[in-house]
């Protein structure tokens, strides 16, 4: 009894870790799996966010837009062009059917502008909305994390 408790334990400890930190918000036949951010400190003007949006229709979609109530969340790009690195404001991100889009540091991200002195500190909850041409608005909550190579929010300044 003791050994089979033992080893249900064990398998199911790294399950429950893994679902404390991985979250989706579903909205037809998309998934929106992990919105995220980093902390940023009170001296940042922005912050990036970062998510994985998976289509699973027949049908193409597109992210039109970003709501929330802290900063002014837009879409970006950032791509480096002739050697400089550059990011973008962009209307839409395409969504193709059967396919996952993913925003991610040093490609798509939303952009959350104009903080003005709100610093993001590690385990908040950033409520946001994510507008979708066809899909509509979806609501979703970026997790505010620790950066894994411990450096500073490389948007943080803008």
């Amino acid at each position: 009894m003791f050994r089979t408790l033992l080893a249900a334990t064990l398998f199911a400890t790294p399950l429950l870790a893994t679902s404390a930190l991985a979250h989706e918000f579903k909205a037809g036949e998309l998934t929106i799996g992990h919105p995220y951010s980093f902390e940023v400190p009170a001296s940042a003007r922005a912050a990036a966010g970062y998510l994985t949006v998976t289509n699973a229709g027949s049908a193409p979609d597109r992210l039109i837009g970003v709501e929330a109530e802290i900063g002014n969340p837009m879409i970006h790009l950032s791509e480096e062009k002739d050697g400089i690195a550059r990011m973008t404001h962009v209307e839409a991100v395409e969504i193709p059917p059967g396919q996952t889009v993913t925003l991610e540091p040093g490609g798509y991200h939303v952009m959350f502008m104009g903080l003005n002195g709100t610093p993001w500190t590690v385990g908040e909850k950033i409520p946001a909305t994510l507008v979708f041409e066809k899909s509509g608005k979806v609501p979703v909550v970026f997790n505010v994390e620790v950066r894994k190579d411990g450096n500073a929010d490389p948007h943080a300044h803008h």
